[in-house]
């Protein structure tokens, strides 16, 4: 039967990916920040025009966007530095799987606002994304079983796991909803992106079984026992006949 294998750490690739995970959160960053002063010159209309309105089919589209704009600097600044850390701490096993899971956030957190927000209010924000990066690091190592990522999510936990009171009913002036939303998604995508292993090959001269993956041998290619037995009966008579008996 084939077995799963976890492939050896490559430490070049990581540094690479490290380096990439740097270069995609800085433009993340410098898009949401040159998204924002728009946003201030024209007195906040992209806010106004992108952010979630309720269960108003018209603002789907707003899913895609409302993650990206915000209301004032206050705003942008309180949730720049948890994007970059959890966002860079997401993206340094691989960017590709990165963006994967920030489109997966983007959409789970819009779409609790979307279906779960006040009526008439009106959501904009990085905070989605920021939960569901947190809740992806935290998580991923222990899908993963590696060891590095499962030190870091402990350590993320440990530190941040007070941010999780805003991810619960009841904070004023808060989307809970879409901190929720977020956080579901996060913890959701570090399995749908978790590391996929190889399998093991097998052993030479295994021979498979139904319902395995290890092919079966041909039937010539394993002595059976009769064999066996025939070849260690001509060598005791070989060895009786040089004693002369």
């Amino acid at each position: 039967m084939a077995a799963e294998q976890t492939p050896a750490p490559d430490y070049g690739r990581m540094v690479t990916e490290a380096r990439r995970a740097f270069y995609v959160m800085f433009g993340l960053l410098c898009l949401v920040w040159g998204l924002h002063l728009v946003n201030w010159l024209t007195d906040y209309r992209l806010s106004i025009e992108g952010g979630i309105l309720p269960r108003d089919p018209e603002s789907l589209p707003d899913l895609l966007s409302s993650a990206f704009l915000h209301f004032n600097w206050e705003h942008l600044e309180g949730n720049s530095g948890p994007l970059f850390i959890f966002g860079f701490l997401a993206a340094y096993r691989g960017v590709k799987r990165f963006l994967g899971l920030t489109a997966l956030l983007t959409l789970t957190s819009g779409a609790a606002v979307w279906l779960f927000s006040p009526e008439q209010s009106l959501t904009v924000g990085a905070s989605g994304l920021v939960f569901g990066y947190f809740g992806y690091v935290v998580l991923r190592g222990l899908i993963d079983r590696n060891l590095i990522d499962s030190l870091i999510g402990v350590v993320m936990g440990a530190s941040f796991a007070y941010i999780l009171v805003t991810a619960v009913p009841g904070t004023p002036g808060i989307s809970w909803q879409g901190h929720l939303g977020g956080l579901v998604g996060g913890l959701a995508g570090a399995w749908i992106f978790r590391e996929r292993r190889r399998k093991a090959p097998a052993a030479p001269g295994t021979t498979g079984t139904p319902g395995t993956d290890a092919p079966a041998l041909p039937a010539q290619a394993a002595p059976t026992q009769s064999s066996a037995a025939l070849t260690e009966r001509q060598q005791l008579l070989k060895e009786l006949d040089d004693l002369g008996l």
